[in-house]
């Protein structure tokens, strides 16, 4: 989903200060480089919403250090290839990635990503210090080539419209007989591209009563059954969440898989009606999801110490406090201490106004599960695509 680009001017904390040579170099690394280096930052998790304020404060606050900062975007199954290339040619040209767990995955199953911990743990703080114990369990997927700056507690969780659906499905058998006595209104995006889309996937499992979650290639055959009866009422998948939110906003839908923040952010934006309504199934279970820092191999010595202190920079309380945002990855910050009343007041806002009531109860009632570890989720994708999505993608 295209973000609005008139973000408001960063209003910056208090005045981060670089590390020293000395100590730079007694943590592990090199000193800060002599004259101001570029950084070249790659989202394809949509995080620059989260962290551009970030990022933007770290270079104000430190232009001996930082001369400028590129963003570009990109769709995540793409990114692999192009590290890759890059790498093969020895002219790596992207500095940091901001990933969810599909680009990290991928990169680490192609080694595509510097190792921060422990690499780094002198200077970065422990993660067992900073997250609680549903991000803490999301830094371990990393395998410490990432370091976690975004997370929630995610869903999977459906949206509709009431005027449109006078009465919500309560099981997954009640979820597919409404695809079937309502062709084509309910729609996913394809999961190797879509944050609803993997949890939805991944989600099942649990709702179903599969035999072991854990396992997308032997323990969900009942994952698998579902998923193809369901695609029989469904149209086609799109390539990313943005798509299913403006259907379901112009009518074209009824009935989309969503997450939490995915059910806030588009409806403060107008691009889904306020009124939007948000279940969750019988045996539901948390499936979290988490966005993360990482280096691909390759980036030039002189810039590792700078991209260290930017990542260390973003973790702390405040910074991560603009994570919030507008509720797009609710409640957004990775960091246990950073808190909505560290957050913007246009942020807190929004929450009040656009919130999900229901989010406080289930966090505590609901269990909640990590994702797949990084070989299994890949896995799990290419069997979506080559089953399930493949003839039917846009």
């Amino acid at each position: 989903m295209d973000r609005r680009v008139d973000r408001r001017t960063v209003v910056a904390g208090m005045a981060a200060v670089g590390f020293m040579a000395v100590g730079a170099k007694a943590q592990g690394f090199g000193p800060m480089p002599s004259s101001p280096v570029a950084l070249n930052i790659i989202d394809v998790a949509g995080n620059l919403a989260l962290s551009q304020k970030s990022i933007d404060a770290y270079r104000q606050q430190n232009a001996k250090l930082v001369s400028r900062i590129t963003y570009t975007k990109a769709p995540a199954p793409e990114l692999a290839s192009k590290l890759k290339a890059q790498q093969s040619a020895k002219r790596v040209d992207i500095d940091v990635v901001l990933t969810g767990t599909d680009g990290l995955f991928a990169g680490i199953e192609q080694q595509l990503w510097q190792e921060l911990l422990p690499q780094y743990a002198g200077v970065l703080p422990k993660p067992e210090d900073i997250y609680d114990a549903g991000a803490l369990k999301m830094q371990a997927l990393a395998q410490g080539q990432g370091m976690e700056i975004a997370y929630t507690p995610s869903g999977p969780l459906f949206e509709y419209m009431p005027d449109r659906v006078k009465k919500a499905p309560k099981t997954a058998d009640e979820l597919l007989a409404y695809t079937r006595e309502n062709k084509n209104r309910f729609l996913y995006a394809r999961p190797a591209n879509s944050g609803p889309g993997r949890t939805f996937l991944m989600g099942l499992p649990y709702l179903l009563g599969d035999k072991d979650p854990s396992d997308p290639l032997k323990g969900w055959d009942k994952t698998w059954a579902y998923l193809k009866a369901l695609g029989e009422n469904i149209e086609y998948y799109p390539s990313g969440t943005g798509q299913t939110m403006k259907e379901l906003g112009d009518g074209t839908r009824d009935m989309i898989v969503s997450t939490v923040g995915w059910y806030i952010n588009p409806r403060v934006l107008g691009i889904v009606p306020k009124e939007a309504g948000l279940f969750t199934l019988e045996g539901f279970h948390w499936v979290s999801d988490a966005m993360f820092f990482a280096v691909p191999k390759g980036v030039a010595p002189e810039k590792m110490p700078v991209v260290i202190d930017l990542l260390k920079h973003m973790l702390k309380p405040e910074q991560q406090a603009f994570a919030y945002d507008e509720g797009y990855f609710y409640p957004g910050p990775s960091v246990k201490t950073s808190t909505l009343a560290m957050a913007p007041k246009e942020s807190q806002d929004v929450i009040k106004e656009f919130g999900w009531p229901d989010y406080d109860r289930l966090i505590g009632a609901a269990p909640l599960e990590i994702q797949l570890h990084a070989d299994q989720l890949v896995a799990a994708f290419r069997r979506w695509d080559e089953e399930i999505g493949g003839a039917k993608r846009k």
